[in-house]
């Protein structure tokens, strides 16, 4: 039926799943040719869900919003697909007389797999494929060193990053979209929940902070987990709800450098899965790769539950059981607990936060985790092990955020601790010198 349309132009929604300045989107509808918004719901990413998954719903939720700012005041809509990308693209090409395929680059291992296929499909078709630079401000090796290798320390990195942006000039946004060149009043497929086998979660993404206020706080009040100071920005960058250049622009505007150094981490730890795409499951550093871990399921389920008998690791598992969120100091203390008290294969943690995480993002926590865990690149050395108490001591002396998520705090129904510290501490370091000595 819409093969008797003209040409039309595909912009595929992934990662960037907002309308304002949005770099493909943008180039898509400066083509001339309509403009055919599509998102699929692709089940090589989605069976490996809870039928619940939080971050399935707001992706539902927001494709819903993106859906209603479409039709009014645009006069277009939002097709949505559930299926393998390449099964829905052969879909597509029978369907329509597409010009090309437009979109935002993905940079994780199986997104470049994916590409690479509907890439290589759309070529037999002979329809071109183009993807653009949005989710990130430096990708890939746009920031390496003078022998053209990349960075592995994050100081470098960083300092190399703000020359470069320096040269580059002010954080400008993309150019307006022409709307007028959006497919008119078609009617598009569309999909409930319950079509791609989820149910909603009766956890919500938080809305992200934008205002100024937390940004001028930020450097003094980010590691202490019983305040407000962190961003809560994480799901809206991780599925592109939010523009990372005006989020970068705005915490420059007002001189928030320690936010702006956080957001240059991002940046890091995603060139150094595009450079080094092994490492979600091996060491950067091979000569850890013998550590003898313990691997006990016992003590990890305990630390799954919250249930170790050290309160700040405690808290925060519940925290991130219940809400899908993690302090970020709490984060540290509580991978590094699992790493180094119990023994336990960092690997095991990064799952872990990986199905509950409502920020997760593959680049930042295997990047975090194996940075505690002392295997990854710039990594806290293997000998730094945080003493989970005095970390309570240091940034939640009151307990406000020990006893806002552990109810039976100082109760007798509360757990002894799991494992001595001292002990654990001695016990973690023979066992990495056994394999440093070994490798």
């Amino acid at each position: 039926m819409a093969k008797n349309l003209p040409p039309v132009t595909i912009f595929w929604f992934r990662r960037d799943l907002r309308l304002e300045d949005n770099t493909g989107l943008v180039k898509a509808l400066a083509t001339g040719h309509p403009v055919l918004p599509i998102f699929i719901f692709d089940p090589n990413i989605l069976d490996g869900l809870s039928r619940d998954d939080a971050r399935v719903t707001f992706i539902f939720d927001t494709l819903q919003t993106l859906k209603s700012q479409l039709r009014q005041p645009h006069g277009s809509d939002l097709a949505l697909y559930h299926g393998q990308p390449s099964a829905v693209f052969e879909q597509l090409v029978r369907s329509y007389s597409i010009a090309a395929v437009y979109a935002n680059h993905d940079y994780e291992p199986y997104a470049r797999q994916r590409d690479a296929q509907i890439g290589a499909l759309l070529g037999r078709h002979q329809v071109k494929f183009f993807t653009f630079k949005d989710h990130v401000l430096f990708e890939t090796d746009e920031i390496v060193k003078q022998d053209n290798q990349p960075y592995v320390v994050y100081t470098a990195y960083m300092q190399r990053w703000k020359t470069a942006w320096r040269e580059k000039g002010s954080c400008t946004e993309t150019s307006s979209p022409n709307w007028e060149n959006l497919l008119k009043h078609i009617a598009l497929p569309s999909l409930s929940l319950s079509d791609i086998g989820f149910k909603r979660a009766a956890v919500t993404v938080p809305a992200a902070r934008t205002g100024h206020v937390w940004l001028h706080d930020y450097r003094d009040t980010r590691d202490f987990p019983a305040r407000e100071g962190t961003s809560r920005l994480g799901p809206h960058l991780r599925f592109g709800t939010i523009s990372i250049r005006k989020i970068f622009h705005k915490s420059e505007q007002v001189g928030a450098e320690a936010f702006c150094n956080e957001l240059i981490w991002r940046e890091f730890f995603g060139q150094i899965l595009w450079h080094f795409p092994h490492t979600p499951e091996s060491c950067f550093k091979p000569r850890f790769d013998h550590i003898a871990w313990r691997n006990d399921e016992s003590e990890f389920k305990h630390w799954c539950q919250g249930m170790t008998g050290y309160p700040l690791v405690d808290a925060g598992m519940r925290q991130l059981n219940q809400t899908g969120f993690m302090h970020n100091r709490v984060r540290m203390v509580t991978a590094s607990f699992l790493c180094k008290h119990l023994l336990i294969d960092w690997r095991w943690g990064e799952a872990y936060f990986a199905e509950k995480l409502l920020d997760y993002e593959m680049a930042s926590n295997v990047g975090n985790w194996q940075w505690v865990a002392g295997c990854g690149v710039d990594a806290a050395p293997y000998f730094r092990i945080f003493n989970p108490m005095a970390q309570a001591d240091k940034f939640d002396r009151d307990k406000r955020y020990i006893r806002t998520w552990i109810k039976d705090f100082n109760t007798s129904s509360y757990p002894q601790p799991i494992v001595e510290h001292a002990w654990a501490r001695k016990r973690c370091l023979n066992a990495y010198q056994r394999a440093l000595g070994a490798s």
